[in-house]
């Protein structure tokens, strides 16, 4: 029989950092919101949550850096929207941000999860934002804690 090892879905007592950019305000904030409703759910007090907000998404890998150096945190929760709009801008952007975000979980060894809608309108954001596609909030900040807890139950030369 395999060794199995997962992560549960129910907090400890580690502190979570959020960094939210505010481009987008509109979808940002329910993403935010989706994201602080499943942390509380799953049992992470409010003082163990901390929110950045940056200015827009290429500045969220910047952020989440700073946070995670702290090391006063189990997971850094990454949130923004890139809407494609009329120019290509939105390539550059969502390639350097999601490269940004997935180096910081290898240089620092902590869950920083990906909470970014890149989309091509703002309907499909919204939908993805709280609407009928879910909460990519909520996602983010599930796949942190079940990070964070599967990771907790992998100790060096015992696996």
């Amino acid at each position: 029989m395999p060794q199995i090892l997962s992560g549960r879905l129910i907090a400890g007592t580690e502190a979570y950092a959020i960094v939210v950019a505010r481009f987008n305000d509109l979808v940002t904030q329910r993403l935010l919101d989706g994201a602080l409703d499943t942390l509380r759910r799953h049992g992470v007090a409010e003082e163990s949550i901390t929110v950045a907000w940056v200015p827009g998404s290429f500045e969220i890998p910047l952020a989440a850096e700073a946070l995670a150096k702290t090391h006063k945190f189990g997971a850094v929760i990454c949130l923004g929207a890139v809407i494609q709009g009329q120019t290509t801008h939105h390539e550059y952007i969502n390639h350097q941000v999601a490269a940004g975000i997935m180096r910081l979980n290898h240089e620092y060894g902590i869950p920083v999860s990906f909470g970014v809608l890149t989309c091509q309108t703002m309907e499909q954001a919204l939908d993805r934002a709280g609407g009928k596609a879910g909460n990519k909030g909520h996602e983010a900040a599930l796949a942190a804690i079940e990070m964070v807890q599967l990771l907790a139950t992998i100790t060096p030369g015992q696996v």
